[in-house]
């Protein structure tokens, strides 16, 4: 029923319009150059201007002064892994057991345990950083969490003689 009455609906007058169409020759005022003007790259096919530009202005993102150093590149990322997940992967958990089973991204990522969640098995666990209250949990449950020590890169310093 809902589809007949659509039917004989109508939009109200001046509610829709047809789409201006530009380049349909001389006589509808916007052919020729189809309201691009005459010259110059905007009026070309295909120009696109890249981000930023001002028109040969000195772009904002140049104008301002830039300073620091970013090493995003070298930063490792921490992978966080919560208590309450370790009973459903088994005892004895190690980085390549997490890497397998998907809880890594990468084997260079950290490992941070935390303590979300309740341990109902003795474990054992291998990670690089975690909570006091997550490493509690674990040794009252009968486990045992080893920390990897971080090692730190340290610049030998050189004799340069002369």
């Amino acid at each position: 029923m809902a589809q007949e009455n659509t039917k004989i609906l109508n939009a109200p007058k001046g509610s829709s319009k047809k789409p201006h169409r530009v380049g349909r020759g001389q006589g509808s005022g916007w052919g020729c150059t189809a309201g691009r003007g005459d010259k110059g790259a905007q009026s070309r096919a295909g120009y696109s201007r890249r981000a930023g530009f001002e028109g040969g202005q000195m772009p904002l993102h140049r104008r301002i002064p830039k300073s620091g150093f970013n090493n995003s590149a070298f930063r490792k990322s921490v992978n966080i892994i919560n208590v309450g997940e370790l009973d459903s992967i088994g005892s004895e958990i190690s980085r390549e057991t997490l890497l397998k089973l998907g809880y890594l991204s990468s084997n260079r990522d950290y490992i941070k345990l935390l303590s979300m969640g309740e341990v109902k098995n003795a474990i054992t666990i291998t990670v690089d950083m975690a909570s006091k209250k997550a490493i509690e949990k674990i040794e009252k449950s009968g486990g045992k969490v080893i920390i990897n020590e971080r090692k730190k890169y340290i610049r030998e310093k050189k004799d340069i003689k002369s």
